[in-house]
């Protein structure tokens, strides 16, 4: 299954001033935080694990490990059950806080979502946030 794609956002109204691969700036935050709190799916622990470490010692941005790993798609197979059922909860459902605490906690001052920066600092500012809402889905879920 597919929660999201790079390219269903640089399309349409996306803004002009904006390389394509800030249209999946977003995904790359979320899943780079999945895969480094050990919710990776097979793909990346057990075919990919060099391409994991580079995740883990930030040597890309979130964006373009996102985007030389995941092809700029993100899939249920980049996750393990537990981030799976997480992402469906607070990614992908039309309930799901993602993007409004995505723009709250990381958008301070950017014109769009897309005008938020591809950045660790970007990423350090989001991650307490999505511990948080992983936290209280956790205590629903049991």
């Amino acid at each position: 299954m597919k929660y999201d794609d790079a390219s269903w956002h640089y399309g349409g109204d996306f803004p002009k001033d904006l390389a394509s691969e800030k249209g999946a700036t977003h995904m790359a935050m979320f899943v780079s935080w999945c895969l480094l709190n050990n919710f990776a799916g097979s793909i990346h622990t057990e075919e990919f694990p060099e391409a994991l470490g580079a995740l883990k010692t930030r040597e890309l941005s979130p964006t373009n490990w996102f985007i030389q790993n995941c092809d700029e798609k993100f899939t249920d197979e980049d996750l393990d059950v537990i981030g799976n059922k997480f992402a469906a909860y607070y990614y992908e459902s039309e309930d799901g806080l993602f993007y409004e605490d995505y723009e709250s906690a990381a958008g301070e001052g950017a014109k769009t979502l897309y005008h938020i920066e591809d950045s660790w600092i970007t990423f350090d500012k989001l991650a307490p946030v999505l511990s948080k809402r992983f936290d209280e889905w956790s205590a629903i879920e049991g």
